[in-house]
């Protein structure tokens, strides 16, 4: 597919060769215009010898080919990255001024930009109103990272990991929809760990990937996603909020905070279900004799919590006779002085060895939740390993049935069944 990959006068111009390699290696035929900023990072030089590609800057160069007009039109996809502060107030003004001014203008593909900037740019009025407007365009734009900036500063507005874009990117070249726009996701992803001692703990064997792959996708779609993950050493996802917790309290914790104001939960995280009534402050020591049991008390339903939260929510919120109406169904989608509800859809995870189906409907009626995402673990099935094979049971309708396949098939499985649950 044909890629047009826009770079902006910023420090993290250089990270975009790695994005412009990502892209080449995987077929794609790319064109790289940079502002004539960005030159000052990165030459031109380098670009058309990554690319194979010419470079340029300007309208009026290669005039007979019409490149303000051509270069837009025959794209699959336009990625600017970085996508400085300027770049992006031009953008959403519709303001041209070279040709990757022109290019966004003309463009008729999926746009998204990766914005980095110092902190205090990014979070200014003006830069969130354009963001905001390119946003309501259609165009995807990827929340920035947090960590070192330029100099000793840090905060919001380093650029992703050129492979986290790419995965977005990816994502998007497939034909990924925009039915999650302006939609707040809360994904959970991971393996909660109960301390036995300030060494060993009770877990289990997730990775994180089918959560992470939930996140990835959901940014693809327009989301506004915030992962909470438990225990994973993966790469932040591209344009995602990402707070990290140990343990089943700690999950709990920053569950029920992120699900004030969203319209979807996945509960896509494996949660321990028991925790030691004791922990030792010390490391239990190996003696002659046997060691003392460690006696366990069940954690928190965290998932059941959640339905029932949102119970109680919209019981509260039901007019008595006579009384107006207030609140929406929608959660994150509910307007000024309307009443949470709690989300609009929660999603639940179920991981069985025996009894799959059977335990998973049991689970769907006691946990209150929408959706139940019920698929068998074991020796190389579902923890740590990049495929993924589920049946996803649905409170009032028939089960749809995911074969083996990239987590990221099931993940755009399920976000296409979450999407038309969600009303405004």
């Amino acid at each position: 597919m044909k890629v047009v990959l826009g770079v902006s006068g910023g420090i993290a111009a250089y990270k975009a060769c790695e994005l412009l390699r990502l892209f080449t290696e995987s077929g794609h035929e790319v064109r790289v215009v940079p502002t004539r900023d960005a030159l000052r990072f990165v030459g031109e030089p380098t670009w058309a010898a990554l690319s194979g590609n010419p470079v340029t800057t300007e309208v009026w160069e290669n005039v007979h080919e019409v490149p303000h007009v051509r270069i837009g039109q025959n794209a699959d996809l336009v990625i600017v990255a970085p996508a400085t502060a300027d770049v992006l107030a031009k953008a959403a003004q519709g303001l041209t001024g070279d040709l990757l001014t022109t290019t966004l203008l003309t463009a008729r593909c999926p746009v998204v930009f990766a914005p980095a900037m110092h902190t205090e740019m990014w979070d200014h009025p003006a830069t969130r109103a354009n963001v905001a407007t390119l946003r309501e365009r259609g165009a995807i734009v990827i929340d920035p990272a947090s960590g070192r900036l330029t100099g000793a500063d840090t905060g919001p507005g380093r650029l992703p990991d050129p492979e986290e874009i790419f995965e977005v990117c990816r994502r998007v070249l497939r034909g990924a929809p925009r039915d999650l726009a302006g939609r707040r996701v809360v994904v959970s992803a991971g393996g909660t760990r109960e301390a036995i001692d300030p060494v060993r703990f009770i877990g289990n064997r997730s990775s994180g990937l089918q959560g992470y792959a939930l996140a990835r996708t959901a940014v693809a779609r327009g989301a506004e996603v915030t992962l909470i993950a438990a225990n994973v050493t993966l790469p932040d996802p591209a344009g995602a909020k990402v707070v990290r917790v140990e343990s089943t309290a700690q999950l709990r914790e920053a569950v029920l905070a992120a699900a004030d104001d969203a319209d979807v939960v996945v509960m896509a995280a494996a949660v321990a279900d028991f925790r030691p009534v004791d922990q030792a402050t010390s490391k239990i020591k190996k003696t002659s004799g046997e060691p003392e049991p460690i006696r366990l008390t069940k954690n928190p339903d965290i998932l059941a919590e959640l339905g029932e939260r949102r119970t109680l929510a919209r019981n509260s919120a039901t007019p008595t006779a006579g009384t107006p109406a207030s609140g929406t169904p929608t959660g994150g989608a509910a307007g000024e002085g309307a009443t949470n509800t709690g989300p609009a859809v929660i999603v639940g995870f179920a991981a069985e060895t025996d009894d799959v189906l059977a335990n998973g409907q049991a689970k769907l009626a006691r946990k209150g939740c929408d959706l139940l995402v019920v698929n068998q673990v074991g020796e190389r099935l579902a923890f740590g390993t990049p495929d993924n094979a589920a049946t996803i049971l649905v409170a009032g309708g028939e089960p749809v049935e995911v074969a083996r396949g990239p987590k990221e098939d099931l993940a755009d499985t399920l976000w296409s069944l979450v999407a038309p649950r969600l009303t405004d």
